[in-house]
């Protein structure tokens, strides 16, 4: 498996220069990018051709692999919504992405799905967001590119069985997963889900989460938390997945910069199944 870092583990004025840079020195394979709005730090919603391809190998020029485009621009156009003005800001976004990817050699993008909320009831965001995603499905096979709908905290598929079923409706072998092992954790087991979604998962996310928290404020840097590492990455390895895992951590309040050393170093903890229940 190779170790990831998204770019959101660094502050937000971080130069991308700077981000490949710390992120090849702390021994990272790859970094995901994220899309911003317009005036925002690396890929954005107005970034041409030539200036992503200028990206692609400045990553090139240090080693770093570009595997996947994240974004958080879905909760302000959210593809669930029942109107329709909003769903076709999201769809835009989406495109964004994949056309992006495909410029750059990223295989996967990640899409939040939709969001339940008051104006949104349960089965609006279902039946809204797969009618968007076949859609966009469409773009993302004539580009190349897989779209992973990532689990997160909202509202919205909240079992393994269930995500599993949503993307197997939206009948493409572009649609999959992109499955973050610590947003999991508040209602479920993620190497449950990794069982079984298996081959759905494209990319995987970890943090890791405090349950005694139980809110935004109990995720935490990896080891820190209570994700049962061993489990997950024995689960990884039974679906036989190989690819990037990307750690998603905010940036470090005090000397930002060492949280790339040291979520290199917890990966590699991980990697290497040295967590036990044990001593020896």
């Amino acid at each position: 498996m190779l170790k990831g870092i998204n770019q959101w583990c660094y502050p937000e004025d971080t130069s991308l220069e700077d981000v490949f840079r710390y992120s090849k020195e702390a021994g990272f394979d790859a970094v995901e990018l994220n899309l911003y709005k317009s005036g925002g730090i690396g890929l954005t919603l107005d970034t041409s051709a030539k200036e992503a391809e200028t990206i692609g190998k400045l990553a090139d020029r240090y080693g770093i692999q570009l595997r996947s485009l994240s974004t958080g621009l879905l909760w302000e156009a959210p593809l669930s919504s029942n109107d329709e003005s909003t769903r076709e800001r999201g769809r835009a976004i989406v495109k964004k992405q994949l056309e992006l990817a495909n410029i750059m050699g990223m295989d996967t993008v990640l899409v939040v799905p939709g969001i339940v909320d008051e104006k949104t009831s349960y089965l609006d965001c279902y039946q809204n967001s797969q009618s968007e995603l076949r859609l966009l499905l469409e773009v993302a096979e004539q580009l190349d590119v897989h779209i992973g709908v990532e689990n997160v905290w909202n509202k919205f598929l909240l079992s393994p069985l269930e995500m599993k079923r949503y993307i197997e409706e939206l009948h493409s072998e572009y649609a999959g997963v992109y499955f973050d092992a610590g947003n999991v954790l508040q209602f479920g087991y993620p190497e449950q889900w990794i069982r079984i979604l298996g081959k759905q998962i494209r990319k995987v996310h970890v943090k890791d989460f405090k349950r005694s928290v139980g809110n935004i404020t109990g995720f935490v840097p990896l080891l820190a938390g209570d994700v049962n590492w061993k489990a997950v990455l024995t689960a990884l390895h039974e679906i036989g997945y190989h690819d990037t895992v990307t750690a998603e951590i905010p940036a470090y309040s005090i000397s930002p910069y060492h949280l790339a050393h040291d979520t290199s170093r917890h990966l590699d903890v991980i990697f290497n199944s040295l967590i036990t229940t044990e001593r020896a």
